[in-house]
């Protein structure tokens, strides 16, 4: 599924067994697995408490952009699309960054998501603005009980890593550790720099909790957002968008329908005037010799790009909340 054929398969057909590409059923909304991603949201109230200070900021922003990292070279162009090669030992680091970001194991996003590529804006596609409604597509999915499992149907190539399927069932253990670290330095600083202001409740509210809920919510508005509003350059068979603005606070992510066009790309802003942040990372790493074989989009593709230009539209909208 995540083979280079993958860029091809965006206009194709969607036909795929029934094994392997059947919906899930039933559901209703399951409050005791979401508790963890309500609280996250709650806990923000907590700076009443604890305050704020440029260095829980800064904190902040670190956090926010390495677990940013963590899910859109790692999660997405890596686990997902394979879109890159690297070593085993980089493979669970950037695993480790994705699941601190608390959206999961990286095996149940993959699957997710490259289920997501199959059935995307069908009544099949768990998080289509268009099939589910926007609030459905931005957040409401996760919390469904029917889409709390890991597809491994879909994920067979990493199955094979023991430490992936391993992190995929303990994912709650890096956001945890990283909780225990901001408040042990938050308590250092205190103790050493009592003039910066800060302390270990602080980091954790700001530079866990804030970063997390900002992080949640720049992941949720490429599916609904980019697949809403923006323009199209190319015909794919669903309703991704460009979305040049939050391409930029995504680190790339939101040149959608040119990721849609040819999911096998690494390179998400295909042309040199697409600002695409986890590109430029990730040619910075090839040139480090941490990974490699880092692919890009076809140059028919590049070229049937070239000869039409971005087209304003906006999908049809569904009722917010169904």
């Amino acid at each position: 599924m995540a083979s280079s054929s993958e860029g091809e398969r965006s206009r194709g057909g969607r036909a795929l067994a029934a094994s392997e590409g059947a919906p899930e059923a039933g559901g209703g909304i399951d409050w005791l697995g979401g508790l963890p991603f309500l609280g996250v949201h709650a806990a923000c109230l907590a700076v009443v408490w604890t305050g704020v200070s440029p260095v829980a900021i800064a904190v902040g922003a670190l956090t926010l952009l390495t677990r940013m990292f963590g899910l859109t070279a790692g999660y997405h162009r890596y686990f997902c699309h394979r879109s890159f090669r690297t070593t085993r030992a980089f493979q669970f680091v950037l695993a480790w960054l994705g699941a601190s970001a608390a959206q999961m194991g990286p095996l149940w996003w993959a699957g997710h998501h490259r289920s997501h590529h199959r059935h995307s804006d069908t009544g099949d596609d768990v998080h289509s603005p268009s099939a589910q409604g926007f609030l459905v597509a931005h957040f409401g999915w996760i919390l469904s009980r029917a889409n709390q499992r890991t597809k491994a149907e879909w994920v067979p190539d990493l199955l094979r890593f023991p430490e992936l399927r391993w992190l995929d069932r303990n994912h709650y253990l890096a956001p945890l550790a990283l909780g225990a670290t901001l408040f042990a330095l938050g308590e250092w600083l205190a103790a050493a720099r009592p003039a910066l202001g800060t302390s270990g409740a602080q980091l954790v509210v700001v530079a866990l909790f804030w970063s997390t809920t900002v992080l949640y919510h720049l992941t949720f508005a490429v599916n609904s957002l980019a697949h809403r509003y923006g323009r199209r350059r190319y015909e794919t068979d669903d309703h991704s968008r460009n979305l040049w603005w939050l391409a930029v606070i995504t680190a790339g992510e939101g040149w959608h329908n040119n990721h849609h066009r040819y999911p096998a790309s690494e390179r998400q802003g295909f042309y040199w005037w697409e600002c695409d942040l986890t590109h430029y990372a990730i040619v910075v790493l090839s040139w480090l010799g941490i990974v490699w074989e880092v692919r890009g989009p076809a140059a028919a593709v590049l070229e049937e790009g070239a000869g039409r230009p971005s087209r304003p539209v906006r999908a049809a909208s569904r009722p917010a909340w169904r």
